[in-house]
């Protein structure tokens, strides 16, 4: 299925050096509305509902816990992991090429060697009052440096719920986003930006990767080995 680029490579330069990198550099996240337009944006949110439809998604899993304490009560998202490859995830895949050209621009002007990412992370919060609780995604330096997440909601509302709330390191704020359709939202991945997804009163898409210093995810990966080989 062929898709209008309603972002040229041009205005993704642009947006990059001008807005990405300036917001990271000083608030340490951004967000923008109109990513790919109604066209492409619905292709997206059609694949990613018939992934849902269809009984992809599995219940997200916790990194570690407390004995005694619920999955559910962390966190209540399905997921599914999503390379653009797929038989029907075209519109993913295209949506995945464009962040990889808008970071590829952002990469030559932060710190450290930004190359690889992970997988698409495709998220449905069912809408029963479940969410995420505060939480940093890379809090013992696993490589993940930037946090990118697209929102696939349409008609979507306060009465919802459903934001995704920041709380900047060193800051008397906190940052609300609403889960909006063609939104796409920035952040480093690390203790700067501990955040939580509020619960959940109807059904809420989001597509989320993360993207990798190379150094610090080498390093990672050597910390691994040497533990698992110890034990």
């Amino acid at each position: 299925m062929p898709f209008i680029e309603h972002v040229v490579d041009q205005d993704l330069e642009r947006l990059a050096l001008d807005r990405v990198v300036p917001a990271l550099l000083d608030q340490g996240f951004y967000h923008l509305d109109g990513l790919l337009g109604e066209l492409a944006g619905g292709a997206v949110r059609d694949q990613v509902a018939e992934l849902h439809r269809a009984g992809a998604l599995q219940d997200g899993r916790l990194a570690s816990s407390a004995p005694g304490i619920h999955r559910s009560s962390i966190r209540g998202d399905k997921i599914a992991w999503v390379s653009g490859s797929e038989r029907g995830c075209d519109a993913v895949s295209f949506l995945l090429g464009i962040l990889d050209r808008l970071i590829s621009v952002c990469a030559g002007r932060l710190a450290g060697k930004i190359r690889e990412r992970s997988k698409a992370m495709v998220a449905c919060y069912p809408g029963n009052g479940t969410g995420y609780v505060k939480h940093v995604d890379n809090p013992n330096g696993d490589g993940r440096c930037i946090t990118c997440i697209y929102y696939l909601n349409k008609n979507w509302n306060h009465t919802h719920g459903g934001v995704l709330r920041i709380f900047p390191e060193g800051k008397s704020y906190v940052v609300d986003i609403q889960p909006l359709f063609d939104r796409l939202l920035l952040f480093w991945s690390d203790r700067r930006n501990p955040h939580e997804v509020q619960p959940s009163y109807s059904t809420r898409y989001a597509i989320t990767v993360w993207y990798f210093n190379s150094e610090e995810r080498a390093e990672a990966k050597r910390r691994f080995r040497k533990q698992t080989g110890e034990s």
